[in-house]
């Protein structure tokens, strides 16, 4: 156990000052309200809604979408992507489009606005779907405000439908936001369970229960409504919950895979941190997505079939009724239990919080699974970092190689001609790093590795390094065997993923548009224009030759140093007497930019007269 403040990063007072607040009618007809009244913090608060359109819309069976379908989301949450695999996340339709109402109400952005100038915390908060928004709101300010470091927010929910599929909780591990996220689940809330059913199998049972939730005066639901909603979203997490446990354990049951050919599954995840209320002022906290998922399922379980009325009325009830006596009546410090080292967790029931929960063996097994999980990846991670030493030795033996070539025929078009055991030597260090890299891309590709992985500096420094130093070797190695002839161009069906997903990296960083990092595939696009001058008598894209030589120009005034060591985007080697780029000089004819920087250079290297 431990204190509130020291294991979720923010006191007790505004825990219940969010809750109080989330669950206080007077905001009701409002789409948000702020609240000033403490010294240091703003309180913004969203009002949960009561129709099915609210909270199921667009066309898909769960009410998904991806969150860039719109032209302002796209632009509001850029990161929420995979960014080598490039999987864009899936968000609740009806949700966004709520927010989408929010961010067009002027007051709101001025709220923000004035609370990072006061140096404020902020805290996005809500009840029901208000929380759903809330998350939505979150994830907009971190956007706009957390990679400047000019706004601190948190996100504290009660009792909230989950919004967004498992990328939202991958993109928000590796940008480091999810520790941002507080979501408070009473055991037997049916809401925060609502999104793993389609709509199709609950949209009777939902709208009366959606009024019950939010109309003062409107009668509780008969308790056939109640049932039924409870048994079908049962049902549809217990097969999620079966197939993510399945996946966790590794096991290839084929009925399984065959089933979710046919049965949908929902996309919706959680991320961040969950606390479960167990009801008797114990609080669970766990920071594992499939962890939670698995407790969303076993939690709330029947002890007995001829429970399942009183069950599922007190799904119902214990959303209203239950976060006040539980968060607001009760004191939260030293109540708050961490449960972590999950792969360790006991099968037997323990005398620990968990057994409030009324957690099955089998449940506790698929805990297990889910840090079983995080703890392999971790592994994997250390495999690779073990490899560092071996890639470094042959980054550094293709440094001095290329070193040496520097003033000859440059790096490039040495390689290219192999004519040297030196040329050999190198072929054999970028087969070398070819094959380390492929395994971390395969990895990536499978989620293997940590979601922080592709955030992480130092990766996206040695891969950047890696790039450029070695994919101009590739494309020299695939020029020069021809291969274009067969497969087409190097940048159309030739480029390996080792060197899209490190130059991802890096624009996502940077905050670059896609494809402008670029510099490492100078000589793909030098290739296919000489490919044309040649082929047809000088007659070359003229788009293309205004990129290479536009890139010339940026590329070769790009310094970085990297641990003590000058790295170029571009080296000046291309204005060698040898060099391709000069062959493609010569026959641009009137398609050569006079721009005085490529005159300078190529004066000062090569001693030639620029006309």
């Amino acid at each position: 156990m431990g204190s509130t403040s020291e294991i979720l990063g923010i006191s007790e007072e505004y825990i219940k000052k969010s809750c109080r607040l989330s669950l206080n009618d007077r905001f009701s007809n409002e789409l948000f309200h702020v609240d000033k009244s403490s010294s240091d913090a703003v309180f913004i608060v969203f009002k949960g809604v009561c129709t099915v359109e609210e909270w199921f819309s667009g066309d898909g069976a769960f009410g998904e979408t991806k969150i860039n379908y719109k032209d302002w989301s796209k632009e509001a949450f850029p990161s929420m992507r995979s960014i080598g695999n490039e999987d864009v996340a899936i968000v609740n339709q009806a949700f966004l489009e709520r927010f989408e109402l929010v961010t067009k109400d002027p007051n709101f952005g001025k709220e923000v606005g004035l609370a990072v100038e006061g140096k404020k915390l902020i805290i996005f908060t809500g009840h029901s779907s208000g929380g759903a928004i809330a998350m939505l709101a979150t994830i907009w300010f971190l956007e706009k405000y957390g990679k400047k470091n000019t706004g601190t927010a948190k996100c504290v929910t009660f009792g909230a439908p989950l919004v967004g599929d498992f990328i939202v909780s991958h993109a928000l591990k590796r940008e480091k936001w999810s520790k941002f996220f507080i979501h408070f689940v009473m055991r037997y809330d049916i809401v925060p369970r609502i999104m793993l059913a389609p709509l199709s199998s609950i949209q009777q049972e939902l709208a009366p229960v959606l009024q019950y939730f939010t109309a003062n005066d409107h009668p509780y639901p008969r308790d056939s409504i109640a049932t039924n909603l409870y048994t079908n979203v049962m049902r549809n997490t217990s097969a999620l919950a079966s197939h993510a446990a399945c996946k966790l354990m590794g096991n290839t049951n084929m009925l399984l895979e065959t089933l979710t050919n046919f049965i949908k599954l929902s996309p919706y995840r959680p991320f961040g941190t969950y606390i479960f209320c167990t009801g008797n002022g114990k609080l669970i906290h766990l920071d594992n997505p499939e962890a939670v998922l698995q407790l969303l399922f076993y939690s709330c379980q029947l002890n007995h079939e001829n429970e399942i009325e009183a069950t599922a009325r007190r799904c119902i009830k214990a959303h209203l009724e239950d976060y006040e006596t539980e968060l607001l009546e009760r004191s939260l410090e030293e109540n708050v239990v961490n449960v972590d080292e999950l792969e360790q967790l006991p099968l037997a029931s323990d005398g620990t919080a968990l057994d409030d929960l009324g957690l099955s063996t089998r449940g506790r097994l698929c805990l297990r699974a889910a840090g079983e999980l995080e703890k392999q990846k971790r592994k994997n991670q250390d495999q690779i970092e073990k490899k560092r030493p071996e890639m470094e030795e042959a980054m550094k033996g293709l440094r001095e190689y290329k070193t040496f070539n520097a003033e000859r025929a440059g790096y490039y078009n040495a390689f290219k001609k192999q004519d040297e055991k030196r040329d050999f030597n190198a072929n054999v260090m970028r087969l070398v790093l070819a094959g380390i890299w492929d395994e971390i891309i395969e990895m990536l590709k499978r989620y293997d590795l940590p979601d922080e992985f592709e955030g992480e500096d130092s990766w996206i420094v040695l891969g950047t390094e890696f790039r450029r130093l070695v994919e101009p070797l590739d494309i020299a190695n695939y020029y020069r065997h021809a291969r274009g002839e067969d497969t087409g161009a190097y940048m159309k069906k030739g480029r390996p993923r080792r060197y899209r997903y490190p130059q991802s990296w890096l624009e996502k960083k940077n905050d670059l548009e896609k494809g402008s990092c670029g510099e490492s595939c100078f000589w793909a696009d030098v290739e296919e224009l000489l490919k044309a001058a040649n082929n047809s008598g000088g007659k070359v894209d003229g788009a293309m030759a205004v990129k290479v030589q536009v890139g010339v120009a940026k590329w070769i005034e790009e310094i970085e140093w990297i641990e003590g060591i000058e790295d170029r985007a571009l080296d000046k080697e291309v204005f060698l007497k040898e060099s391709t780029f000069l062959q493609l000089w010569d026959k641009l004819g009137p398609l050569k930019l006079q721009q005085e920087r490529i005159r300078a250079l190529m004066t000062d290297i090569t001693n030639l007269s620029i006309s």
